[in-house]
């Protein structure tokens, strides 16, 4: 086994995962995993920059993941940053702060490798389930772009689409500076034409309807699963390999798209830095598991922050 440590850093959260991993076996054992919502994503749809205040925020989190890392001991670091800094013109600011305060120059993977190593992350533990039927199509939300793949114990296809839920919101959900609450019907309108042209340009890479398990991952899904199943608090252990049928998703997505700020704020699983981009991501989810024919999603809280840990840890299965 070998002690790593893995940041994955996104649209709207950065988060840590120190583990003991031996990829020859896909084994991960965690030591800590935590996250922190940084938004680090913030304006980049409108300007093509990340802001003094997003990078700050950032920064922050940083600091407070390296002590963790050095209090465990972690043999190796892998950072990788995803879709808000391969979009971000200043991009080489957030590399040198990185570098700065974790020793390590963050790898800005393409869409094609960040939905490799979630792939990775997710099904390492799936292998030899026989109620999961193969191919599976892991579908990553993230803040700024989803990532869809198919394979069985080696990826087929993938590609990544710019429909996040911080960009989704961004993009259709804002008026006034502010966020809309709840949505208009033509802001909805326009925000499912948006996820829909998205999924057209997905397909003609990612044979989306050959699967036969809907894997979903990333904080979207969980909170949705979470949800649905009326949790007093955020729990990972009862999400984790949960199943959410079709038919709840719609439930929630309808319930979410029709609510205010506060009334999404009284959902006690909710994290306060998802309140205003709930909504976006579960319109994500529910228009894929429309154009896919899914009956249910099958949740993962294992997902591009695993994929990194064995990156980090040797050769990634699957791997891009």
């Amino acid at each position: 086994m070998t002690r790593v440590a893995a940041i994955d850093c996104g649209t709207n959260s950065v988060r840590l995962l120190v583990a003991d991993v031996d990829p020859a076996t896909g084994e991960l054992v965690d030591l800590d995993r935590r996250m922190t919502i940084v938004r680090l994503g913030q304006g980049v749809d409108r300007t093509g920059r990340l802001a003094p205040e997003a990078l700050e925020r950032t920064f922050a989190a940083c600091r407070e993941y390296a002590a963790i890392i050095k209090e465990h001991g972690a043999e190796r670091l892998r950072f990788v940053a995803t879709s808000a800094t391969r979009d971000a013109s200043n991009r080489d600011d957030f590399v040198r702060g990185v570098l700065d305060i974790l020793g390590v120059e963050p790898e800005v993977v393409s869409g094609d490798q960040e939905a490799a190593l979630s792939f990775t992350g997710a099904t390492a533990e799936l292998t030899g389930r026989d109620d999961l039927a193969k191919p599976y199509l892991v579908v990553d939300i993230g803040g700024g772009s989803t990532e869809f793949v198919v394979g069985d114990d080696q990826v087929r296809a993938a590609r990544s689409v710019d429909i996040g839920c911080v960009r989704m919101t961004e993009r259709h959900l804002v008026r006034d500076g502010a966020v809309t609450d709840p949505p208009a019907p033509d802001q909805i309108a326009a925000m499912r034409a948006d996820i829909e042209s998205a999924l057209d340009l997905a397909e003609k890479t990612v044979p989306l309807r050959e699967a036969r398990t809907l894997v979903g991952l990333a904080g979207s899904v969980t909170t949705i699963s979470a949800i649905a199943q009326n949790l007093p608090e955020y729990d990972s252990a009862a999400i984790h390999h949960s199943r959410i049928s079709y038919d709840r998703v719609r439930e929630i997505t309808d319930s979410l798209l029709t609510s205010t700020h506060a009334e999404r704020e009284a959902i006690p699983s909710l994290h306060p830095g998802r309140v205003d981009v709930i909504a976006a991501g579960a319109l994500v989810l529910l228009s894929i598991m429309e154009r896919t024919g899914a009956e249910e999603v099958v949740v993962s809280e294992h997902d591009i922050l695993d994929g990194i840990a064995f990156m980090a840890a040797g050769p990634v299965r699957g791997g891009p």
